[in-house]
């Protein structure tokens, strides 16, 4: 990293400490800038958010070839959400630990596995997982959706796997095939929020080790808090189920 970036990211650093600080790296023609933001985390001792719309005005400026925060009272190395977004933002994180003042650069890798990866909401979740199956397995791409952490709490918010569904080329069938998304009521909720993709009786994916027994059927999903994983599909799960979706191009597909 360029000399007079390093030292802007570490003035900015020292300035927010003990909290994160986070901001964009820029490509505005030939140069390289630090754009600083501010954390408008609600914990922004522990984690990071952008303000969309200093998002938005860096844009504005030059490309966004980079994402910067600082790791206060701790070390360089990235956490499981700092992987999770920096693969989900395709570019690279640069962390900046302080006052210890070392930087570390992580590069996204575009080849996530779908099997235990930790749990972020918003980047690896059980929307992604499903989202990552359909990339992988059928070569179908999806919008990026945004969620806000616990938005299936509260009947003010929308109900986003029902609100979504026919958008995202979807429609509602009342036994599952290979390949069908699963959507379910897990925990104190008050619309469905917890989707994985039903495999049948094949628990095969390739190059992953799904490390199921039995004769199924399984389900491919990731529960908040756990790894994601392949689970058999019946008993409470069965009873929890509360939309089988089918998307529009699955027939031709398989």
């Amino acid at each position: 990293m360029r000399k007079h970036i390093l030292s802007a990211i570490q003035v900015h650093a020292a300035a927010e400490y003990p909290n994160e600080c986070c901001g964009l790296l820029l490509a505005v023609g030939r140069k390289q800038q630090y754009y600083p933001c501010r954390n408008i985390s609600t914990e922004p001792s522990e984690e990071f958010r952008i303000d969309p719309e200093e998002y938005a005005a860096a844009e504005d400026i030059g490309e966004v070839i980079g994402v910067v925060h600082s790791h206060p009272d701790t070390t360089s190395r990235p956490s499981p959400r700092d992987l999770a977004m920096c693969e989900a933002t395709a570019l690279p994180w640069h962390i900046l630990s302080w006052p210890e003042g070392d930087l570390r650069t992580v590069m996204p890798t575009g080849d996530v596995q779908l099997l235990k990866r930790p749990f972020v909401h918003g980047a690896w979740d059980c929307w992604q997982v499903c989202a990552d199956w359909y990339k992988r397995e059928w070569g179908l791409e999806f919008e990026a959706f945004k969620r806000a952490d616990g938005w299936w709490e509260s009947k003010d918010n929308a109900s986003l796997y029902e609100a979504n569904y026919e958008a995202a080329g979807f429609y509602r069938v009342d036994q599952p095939q290979r390949g069908d998304m699963v959507v379910m009521e897990v925990g104190r909720t008050v619309y469905p929020n917890h989707a994985g993709i039903f495999l049948g009786s094949d628990a095969a994916l390739p190059g992953e080790d799904a490390a199921t027994f039995g004769p199924g059927p399984f389900l491919l999903h990731h529960l908040y808090g756990r790894p994601s994983e392949v689970i058999v599909f019946g008993g409470p799960w069965l009873d929890r189920t509360r939309l089988i979706l089918r998307h529009k191009d699955a027939q031709s597909i398989t």
